[in-house]
């Protein structure tokens, strides 16, 4: 069931009812002890070739998610995850930083995706969750959380208590790449557990997908779910919408500007564009 909006928090035009900041952030959270990434472990991925069977052999998103966080596949994006879990970022030097690819977060009887492009390298990361300690963490899940699909508005590190209902997050590539660019190749080779992902969803009707490398990205994906695309591939744009049919029925493909600290810091992108695509999101959904 989606969650109400508490008293006393921000609503849709940003203003707190009758108390402080500091009572709504509440006092700093610890971090969550996490192993810090070393090499790879039994059962790790190295090549694209074993994603794609790691992919095939999997029945359920428990498993999906746990073959992800052992993918080794993209020698750069290791390398780089692993370099930034050692060395940190002097804000955070306490946390034990994930550094791992990064699986989605929701249930398995989502009928909505949120799909971004990768994890920021001090988010998730660090974190271990997806859109978890950055910024546009703070966005997206605040806006989750106005739509009724979470049940709070921050989302700070694995054991904070979100919940989400209805929906499923994710990213394109499931690791934190360098100047926050992965690779053609990367993607490719990433893509496979996307499409996993969303055929392991069997209610979903509606994916939201957070910016143009997004929506590039997700073509393949949805080609390799089995689902019929147009041609040509409608363009990029805020708002846009695209009906789709697979195998368990339609799906809205809905575009959204990425919650980037670029697009948020400079009004491209605003709470209430960003309101009304999730809102048109769970409408579809219920229809």
């Amino acid at each position: 069931m989606p969650w109400d909006r508490p008293d006393g928090v921000p609503g849709r035009d940003g203003q707190l009812d009758d108390v402080s900041v500091d009572a709504v952030k509440g006092p700093p959270m610890p971090p969550v002890p996490r192993k810090l990434a070393t090499g790879p472990y039994i059962g790790a991925v190295r090549t694209a070739a074993g994603v794609v069977r790691s992919v095939r052999a999997t029945k359920d998103l428990a498993t999906l998610d746990a073959r992800i966080s052992g993918c080794y596949a993209c020698p750069r994006l290791v390398a780089w995850r692993e370099e930034v879990a050692r060395v940190k970022r002097a804000s955070f030097r306490d946390w034990d930083y994930w550094g791992r690819p990064v699986p989605g977060m929701g249930p398995a009887d989502a009928a909505i995706a949120v799909v971004g492009l990768a994890p920021a390298a001090h988010g998730g990361n660090r974190t271990g969750r997806v859109f978890t300690g950055d910024r546009s963490g703070d966005w997206i899940f605040a806006a989750l959380w106005r739509a009724g699909l979470a049940n709070q508005p921050t989302s700070t590190h694995v054991g904070d208590g979100l919940e989400l209902s209805g929906v499923r997050v994710a990213a394109s590539v499931r690791c934190a790449p360098p100047a926050n660019a992965p690779t053609p190749e990367e993607r490719d080779t990433c893509s496979p557990w996307l499409a996993r992902e969303l055929s392991l969803l069997p209610r979903l009707r509606v994916a939201v997908v957070l910016g143009g490398f997004g929506w590039t990205a997700l073509w393949p994906v949805l080609a390799e779910a089995g689902y019929r695309l147009p041609r040509p591939r409608p363009a990029f744009g805020h708002g846009v919408e695209v009906d789709l049919r697979g195998p368990r029925g339609p799906l809205t493909l809905l575009g959204c500007y990425h919650v980037s600290q670029q697009n948020t810091f400079t009004g491209k992108l605003t709470e209430p564009m960003l309101d009304a695509v999730l809102t048109r999101a769970t409408e579809l959904a219920r229809a």
